[in-house]
Order: C-alpha cells, then sequence, then structure tokens
C-alpha cells in the first residue's frame, strides 16, 4: 500500500515538474519570438526605407519564418542529417541580414559610379545661371535611380526649411560612400569661404572618373588573384562531394563520429580562413 501511493507520488511529481518545464519553455520562446520579431521589424523597416524600397515588414517577417520552418525541415528530411539541418536553421536566421547587406552595398556602389556625371551635369546646369537648387531639380529628372532618390529627398527637405548643409550630412548618413563624402566636404568648404562652386564641380567630377579608371584596372589585375580564391575554397567542397558519392560510409563518419565533428570543425576553419587570406592579399584600397 505505502509502495504504491510512493509510487503515485512519484509520477505525480514528474508529471508536475513537466508541466513546469514546459510552461518555462513556452514562456522563454515566446519571450524570444517578440524580441526577435520587433528587432526584425525594426531593421526591415529602417533599412529597406533607407533604400526607397517599401516592403510590409510583417510580410517579411512570416516569410522568414516559414523559411525558418520549412527548409531545415525538408533538408532533414530528405537528407536525414541533424547537423544539415542545424546548418540550414541558421543559415535561415542569417539570410535575411545577409541579402540586406548585399542590396546596401550594391546600391551604394551605383551611387558611386553616378556621381561624375552628376557633378558634371551640376557644373554644366550652374555655368548656363541656374541656382543650385535648380541645378539639382534637373538632376532629379535626368538621373535614374538612387542618385535621383537621394538628390529628391534632399530637394524636398530643403523646401520644408532643412538648409543645405544639414541636407547633405543627413545624405552622408545614408550613404557613407568616401566619394561622396569628400566631394560634399568639398562642396560646404566652397560654400563657407565664398569659392567658384562650378570650378569645384568639374574638379569633383574629373577626380573621381579618374579615380573610378583606376580602380577598373585594379579590380582586372586582381580579378585572376580573387578567381583563384574562389577556386581554391571550393576544390575541397567538389572533392567532398565527389567522395561521399563514391565512399558514402566511410565519409559518413565525419558527420556522425566526435573524431569526424572535430576534422569537419577544422576544415571549416582552415575554409574560411584561407579564403579571407587570399581576399585581403587581392584587395587594394585606392
Amino acid at each position: 500500500m505505502i509502495e504504491t501511493s510512493l509510487y503515485y507520488i512519484t509520477i505525480g511529481l514528474f508529471f508536475a515538474a513537466a508541466c513546469i518545464a514546459t510552461w518555462v519553455a513556452i514562456n522563454a520562446f515566446g519571450s524570444y519570438f517578440k524580441e526577435y520579431e520587433s528587432t526584425f521589424s525594426e531593421t526591415t523597416s529602417s533599412t529597406m526605407t533607407d533604400m526607397f524600397m517599401f516592403v510590409d515588414p510583417a510580410r517579411l517577417f512570416t516569410l522568414n519564418i516559414v523559411g525558418i520552418i520549412l527548409v531545415p525541415l525538408l533538408l532533414w528530411i530528405i537528407t536525414g542529417d541533424d547537423i544539415v539541418a542545424v546548418a540550414a536553421l541558421i543559415g535561415m536566421f542569417l539570410l535575411p541580414w545577409w541579402i540586406y547587406k548585399v542590396l546596401k552595398q550594391r546600391r551604394m556602389k551605383k551611387f558611386e559610379s553616378q556621381l561624375p556625371d552628376a557633378f558634371m551635369m551640376l557644373s554644366s546646369s550652374l555655368q548656363s545661371g541656374a541656382s543650385l537648387t535648380m541645378a539639382l531639380e534637373g538632376l532629379v529628372k535626368e538621373q535614374p535611380a538612387p542618385l535621383s532618390q537621394e538628390f529628391g529627398l534632399l530637394i524636398r527637405q530643403q523646401r520644408i526649411g532643412v538648409d543645405l548643409e544639414q541636407g547633405l550630412t543627413n545624405m552622408e548618413k545614408r550613404l557613407p560612400v568616401q566619394d561622396f563624402q569628400i566631394a560634399v566636404s568639398a562642396i560646404k568648404i566652397s560654400r563657407e569661404v565664398g569659392g567658384n562652386l562650378i570650378e569645384v564641380m568639374e574638379t569633383l567630377a574629373e577626380t573621381l572618373r579618374r579615380k573610378a579608371t583606376m580602380e577598373g584596372k585594379i579590380d582586372s589585375l586582381t580579378s585572376q588573384g580573387r578567381m583563384q580564391g574562389k577556386v581554391m575554397t571550393g576544390l575541397p567542397i567538389l572533392l567532398g562531394v565527389i567522395l561521399m558519392q563514391i565512399e558514402p560510409e566511410a565519409m559518413g563518419k565525419l558527420f556522425t563520429t566526435p573524431i569526424g565533428w572535430g576534422t569537419l570543425a577544422v576544415i571549416i576553419v582552415m575554409e574560411v580562413l584561407g579564403y579571407l587570406t587570399i581576399n585581403k592579399i587581392t584587395s587594394i584600397d585606392v
């Protein structure tokens, strides 16, 4: 009788402990989920707005959550490998930030390539007798995005009372491009000391064109080294895939044994270090 009572009491305690643990886990996950949603929405809204891409953050968050759930699950069903599923889960968490970074870099690169023609157009407009505001309005009409978007926002800010220097400073914060920062500094100094703005614009356009030409030559000279880095990084991965097809039992120990996990970790670290080293060697600042 006593043993039966102790048995039921033990079961009851285990059940209560399981319920408490489940409740704590749900609350912790709910708190983390809300924090992740808030961070994702705020970052997405500010990043996409800076790039003049007006997308509903809630919809992007829903797509991200669906990807986080479905992609690792499908890979786990197809491969049956826990490591692949975990890697896919981490990748889906990092994918939105990587996409934002790529889009922002492309936008800044395109904006930088438009600057020489923009300054030459401003110089021509000023030479014909137009004011700086009229020259900027003509620039917005003639140039494509993203330059037209950024200078269009500058003109709208001026119309509501923001002075030109502050508007250019705001553009610098949105577009931390070195060439544009140099140009903004030159324009501000010219306006403060009363220099020849037309000559400043022409000099900026010519300087940026020469810089772009030099960067193109450097990219051409270092393109072979960058390609070699990509090939050397991808070769061990390709070799591993081929060996997995030829000797799946032997290669499977990389993913199922502690020694294999350690070897795999060393391989990944060496691959990353090798790629970063080659990339550093072939990256030359102008």
